[in-house]
């Protein structure tokens, strides 16, 4: 097993888990040092979005548990699955990605910056982006397809050529 659930000791627990953590300590692998890591309580799936409803955090009890997984919920909380996740098993957060900013097809903003000069149109991204992404979107009013990064506000700043 590589990790147990935190739940209330018995006084029989509390001196077995001491017995074991003074034994571990003097080998230097003490329980407390390996952390925590957060499970999901039933399957994620590709695509959906982590609630906090899903998930536990667990003791991790396996020194030899390596990676990137997540040790908090907020690592994980509000993010995407990009991979299925099971039940039981460590989320990393390698397989996570943050939600999308633009949709494809939906209306953004399309801003232009020349100087203290910004044009503005309305156009519709051609792929799913999140805040920082480089996508192409085409300007409603003309047709052209022009190339932009995502900004935080969801408009789309349009790079000089």
């Amino acid at each position: 097993m590589m990790f147990r659930r935190k739940t209330g000791m018995t006084a029989a627990r509390a001196f077995a888990a001491g017995a074991c953590l003074l034994t571990f300590a003097s080998a230097g692998m003490a329980e407390e040092a390996m952390g925590r890591a957060v499970i999901p309580i039933s399957i994620i799936y590709p695509g959906e979005t982590i609630v906090a409803s899903k998930l536990d955090i667990v003791e991790v009890t396996n020194p030899n548990l390596k990676g990137d997984y997540a040790h908090e919920e907020g690592q994980v909380v509000g993010m995407i699955a990009k991979k299925t996740v099971l039940p039981g098993h460590v989320i990393y957060v390698s397989d996570l990605r943050e939600p999308f900013a633009v949709q494809r097809g939906s209306q953004v903003q399309l801003r232009v910056r020349i100087g203290n000069l910004v044009i503005t149109a309305k156009g519709s991204p051609l792929e799913d982006a999140a805040i920082g992404d480089f996508i192409r979107v085409r300007n409603l009013d003309s047709g052209i397809i022009v190339s932009g990064t995502v900004m935080q506000d969801g408009a789309v700043e349009v790079a000089a050529k």
